[in-house]
């Protein structure tokens, strides 16, 4: 029985029960966790027909759930006709065995679930790549309880002279077939990695970059398109997106950015896929600036927004400054609700990716942040720098201009960031009659330098109201 139920780990039209036991030290409530994995289920296609859950302080080391509760199990799933049971835990080899000895069913667990979304939405050569590493590195410690065909491979005929050596164990073959495959996928996936590495390197280099990150189905590729010319794919369903795209973000006054768009974090992503999605979350840990989008009508917010926070620590995005995006503000209809958000995240920009409502709001929050504090300053380059000059004209505000020979004055407001830029570009450039680095230790104090006009420094996104 179990070769044969563990050959398909997908639940596309399967009928599924869901089980989540309350362990010692869970603070996220029941019903939260229920809505996100009947999402999930509903993601991979299956049909969600049953629930159970159980108190204890630890799970039970053979089956997870206890004695009663299997039996329980055994009958809701027969009563139901449900085809798969899906646990909110990662289970043991040894116990997704017993448990599908006991129930007759097949058995997947969190992360099991989670890899089977991300298979099936994986398009990309990248992608598809990374989703079997995870997959591969799922199943390698796995394989003696996931298979029943493992026994040993004998030599000669079946029967007979020949048939009495050891031979090799079928889950030896397996294992070596494994390991040899997942060298080979590290060895395609590191390659596309590197190139991607420098990508994200070179587009710091010309561009200015801001990357949004948020809990899967959070909107985050209906605000790409609203901010962008769009092309991102946006669906009401849990990881839709698995692929980085990126766009340029007009954000008015002749600045821009360049805006990724990236997989959603959610509550215990395997590890095996933060591991192997490493390169995709790379945009994200080099943006120079993080919009953490977050589900306002949620009712579990909170609890994603901690998740959102962690997962990024864990892949090192912990030094770019972050603004906290409350989207789909649409969808929160009473003006107590509102308050209420108000409140508890007063540094929140509020707006709805659909109605673009708070749309405008954000550019300038963004733009503010990309041109850095403002300042007046007289700068003086030569004529013949065109580049430099066209970026004076177009990007700065002019409030006197003048030519003398073969040099250009002006007297602009310009940002710290924007003169950054505008150095970058040559030209033989003075500010206040003085070489540019010797200008910027007077212009910008210390803590201008280091902390520009964002509002919501890292870490401080989750925390209600004000000090």
């Amino acid at each position: 029985m179990g070769y044969q139920k563990r050959e398909d780990l997908n639940v596309v039209s399967e009928r599924a029960i869901l089980v989540a036991l309350t362990l010692w030290g869970e603070r996220i409530p029941l019903d939260e966790r229920f809505t996100e994995l009947s999402a999930l289920t509903e993601s991979a296609g299956g049909e969600v027909v049953g629930y159970l859950t159980q108190k204890r302080r630890l799970p039970r080391g053979r089956t997870f759930v206890g004695k009663g509760k299997l039996d329980e199990l055994k009958n809701l799933a027969e009563s139901t006709d449900a085809s798969v049971i899906i646990f909110d835990h990662d289970l043991t080899p040894a116990q997704i065995q017993n448990v599908e000895e006991a129930t007759d069913r097949k058995i997947i667990d969190r992360s099991e679930l989670i890899l089977d979304i991300f298979s099936s939405r994986a398009e990309t050569v990248e992608a598809r790549l990374q989703v079997e590493i995870a997959q591969l590195e799922y199943t390698y410690p796995r394989l003696r309880a996931m298979w029943d065909h493992l026994g040993q491979v004998t030599g000669g005929a079946p029967v007979g002279i020949g048939t009495r050596g050891p031979g090799e164990q079928q889950l030896e073959i397996d294992r070596r077939l494994v390991q040899r495959r997942l060298k080979q996928l590290r060895r395609e996936l590191e390659t596309m990695q590197q190139r991607s590495v420098r990508e994200v390197q070179r587009r710091n280099i010309d561009h200015f970059t801001v990357g949004l990150v948020g809990y899967t189905n959070a909107g985050k590729s209906t605000l790409f398109n609203t901010l962008t010319s769009g092309g991102a794919w946006a669906h009401d369903q849990l990881f839709a997106t698995l692929s980085t795209r990126i766009e340029r973000w007009e954000l008015g006054g002749g600045v821009g950015a360049m805006l990724s768009d990236t997989v959603g974090f959610v509550r215990r992503l395997p590890h095996h896929l933060i591991a192997s999605f490493r390169s995709t979350l790379e945009e994200t840990v080099n943006c120079q600036l993080l919009l953490v989008i977050v589900d306002a009508a949620d009712p579990a917010a909170e609890h994603q927004l901690q998740t959102v926070e962690k997962t990024l620590d864990e892949i090192g995005a912990i030094d770019q400054p972050r603004i906290l995006v409350l989207n789909k503000i649409d969808c929160v209809k009473e003006l107590a609700e509102r308050l209420v958000l108000t409140s508890m995240y007063p540094e929140a920009v509020q707006l709805s990716a659909k109605t673009r409502e708070g749309v405008e709001a954000l550019d300038n929050e963004v733009r503010s942040f990309v041109v850095g504090p403002m300042c007046e300053v007289a700068l003086s380059l030569e004529t013949s720098a065109g580049k430099a000059i066209d970026f004076i004209e177009k990007r700065t505000t002019v409030l006197h201009r003048d030519w003398e020979k073969d040099r250009s004055m002006f007297r602009v407001k310009i940002g710290q960031r924007q003169l950054h830029q505008l150095v970058s570009l040559g030209g033989k450039l003075l500010v206040n009659d003085m070489k540019p680095v010797e200008a910027f230790e007077g212009l910008w104090s210390s803590e201008q330098k280091q902390g520009g006009c964002c509002r919501v420094p890292p870490h401080r996104l989750s925390q209600k109201g004000t000090d």
